[in-house]
Parts: structure tokens; C-alpha cells; sequence
């Protein structure tokens, strides 16, 4: 089925989607990979604050390329989730509501979406240049050190995403 949503999103929202949806995301996503999730999670470990408010908000797994003259931001293509997985459940339990990348995710992260009301989408692998298109706006708002993979904050418009693993556990590299 196809679904037009507005990032961030409810548990209501997260909710109604079901794996193998077509979704259309606007709104405001941030960009996170490894390096910043470690450092989040960290600081949460400790009790310290992280630079964005994670409560119903989706994490797209990205490390754009340099933007070009004119654009937005450069290829903007989703890394391989499993990389995330350690870091994930804390950041659930915190509040994200949705992650975007490709690739599966380790039953801990499963149980832990279902837990929170979460969904994993999946974004296309190797349409990176297709899917900046989609991203409006762009701007860095902490770890600047890290270079393409600090955090952005990410204004999207119809951005085309796949729902892999909603919040029931159903799965679709397992049902397809």
C-alpha cells in the first residue's frame, strides 16, 4: 500500500504502517551513521544530552557525498543498518520512532521496535543521486569533526522508503 507521512512521526503513525508499505516521507529527519551514533549513545549513557530531541523522530543512516554547486546536498544514498544495531535499542527506548537504511536488522533491534512502536525503512541502494532530489534542506547541527558523518538535520520532501520491519515484527526480507 501506498502512505504519505509527516516526519516526525506519532506511534499512532508508526503504528499503521505494515512492512511492504510504500512510503512517502516529508518533513524533518536527521542523518546519523556510525561514529555519531556511538557518540549519542554515549553521552546517553552518561546522562548527557544528545544534539536532537529523538522522541518520535527518524534517523536516515547517510553519509552524503560533497553537495555540488546548486545543490542541496550531494548522493545521498542509505548505509548498511546492521552497523547501527548495537546502538539502536537504547536509542528506541529513548524515544526514535523510525530508522532509514538497507539491509537487516538483528532480532534484538526487532524486538526492541516492537517494544517502542518503531519501523525500520529501507531506502533504494545506489539511488543516492535520485534520492537528494528529495532532500530540500540540509544542515550540519553537531559532530562537524566527523565530516560526512555528522549529524544533519534534513528538511525531505516525498522521500521514497520501503517499510522493512514494522512495529509487529513482520519482516519482509523474511516474507519475500
Amino acid at each position: 500500500m501506498e502512505k504519505y507521512i509527516t516526519a516526525p512521526i506519532s506511534g499512532d503513525v508508526a503504528d499503521g504502517l505494515l512492512a511492504g508499505d510504500f512510503v512517502y516521507i516529508s518533513g524533518t529527519i536527521y542523518s546519523a551513521r556510525d561514529a555519531a551514533h556511538k557518540r549519542m549513545y554515549e553521552a546517553l549513557l552518561e546522562g548527557k544530552d544528545i544534539p536532537f530531541d529523538l522522541e518520535n523522530n527518524i534517523i536516515y543512516y547517510l553519509g552524503p557525498s560533497p553537495a555540488r554547486d546548486g545543490q542541496v546536498i550531494g548522493s545521498a544514498g542509505p548505509t548498511t543498518s546492521s552497523r547501527m544495531d548495537k546502538y539502536t535499542p537504547l536509542l528506541l527506548e529513548k524515544g526514535l520512532k523510525g530508522m532509514i537504511g538497507k539491509g537487516r536488522r538483528s532480532e534484538e533491534v526487532i524486538n526492541s521496535m516492537n517494544k517502542n512502536n518503531a519501523v525500520y525503512f529501507a531506502a533504494i541502494g545506489g539511488a543516492g543521486a535520485l534520492l537528494s532530489k528529495c532532500i530540500k534542506k540540509s544542515e550540519v547541527i553537531a559532530y562537524d569533526d566527523l565530516g560526512t558523518e555528522a549529524i544533519r538535520k534534513l528538511e525531505v520532501e516525498n522521500f521514497p522508503v520501503i517499510v522493512v520491519v514494522d512495529n509487529k515484527k513482520n519482516n519482509l526480507y523474511d516474507n519475500v
